[in-house]
């Protein structure tokens, strides 16, 4: 059994809860995950550059020169990519390079995933985000309470709007719901506090077959 932090309220440590190992895919996913988040940060590319070929530049199709008799090279137009200003060979045009990612192999690679953090010991959970104010400060120091001074991802049952206003200004913490959890995310942040609704709503992603890549 893979034990996992409770932590109170206030961040303080409470007890421990049990997970079990037969839930854990440690042995098979590692290409699904591999697959997975090639696809998601291709889907983040914008695919927008663009260059002109030799026939979308403009200039006309007169030679520069006549053919022979001058002792420099033939040239047909100036339009020629060996030209200063001419047109690009082969250059980027805009394009898609989002990937189909199956439910099969989405859900194994978010059950991967998951199962390394909590069998790493890299999942905490909290009762839950009882912040006084929407401050930046309070959240900061409830972290570093709870020992977390690295990147962190923050997942929730439903957003509040004060942990996600306390939240925004810290540069390594994203809070996001259990529904919205990616497996880049998984990979991005090093340690994950999940409070128990959100906790325990990720890990009916592990065992559904309807599984959001």
């Amino acid at each position: 059994m893979s034990t996992i932090k409770l932590f109170d309220s206030a961040g303080e440590a409470a007890s421990e809860i049990t997970f079990a190992d037969e839930r854990l895919v440690l042995d098979k996913g590692s290409q699904a995950v591999k697959d997975t988040v090639v696809a998601w940060r291709n889907a983040l590319r914008a695919g927008t550059a663009c260059t002109k070929s030799k026939g979308e530049v403009a200039g006309s199709n007169k030679k520069p020169w006549r053919q022979k008799g001058t002792g420099r090279a033939r040239a047909g137009y100036r339009q020629s990519p060996i030209w200063r200003g001419g047109g690009v060979a082969f250059g980027p045009k805009p394009r898609d390079f989002s990937q189909k990612i199956n439910k099969k192999v989405g859900k194994l690679a978010f059950t991967r995933a998951l199962s390394e953090k909590i069998n790493n010991g890299q999942v905490v959970l909290i009762e839950r985000f009882d912040l006084a104010e929407a401050k930046t400060k309070a959240l900061k120091a409830m972290l570093t309470k709870m020992g977390f001074e690295r990147s962190v991802l923050i997942v929730v049952n439903a957003y509040d709007e004060k942990l996600l206003l306390a939240a925004r200004n810290l540069p390594k913490v994203e809070v996001v719901t259990a529904e919205e959890v990616s497996v880049y995310a998984l990979l991005r942040y090093r340690d994950i506090i999940a409070t128990k609704a959100g906790f325990q709503a990720m890990t009916e992603r592990m065992s559904s077959t309807e599984v959001s890549v």
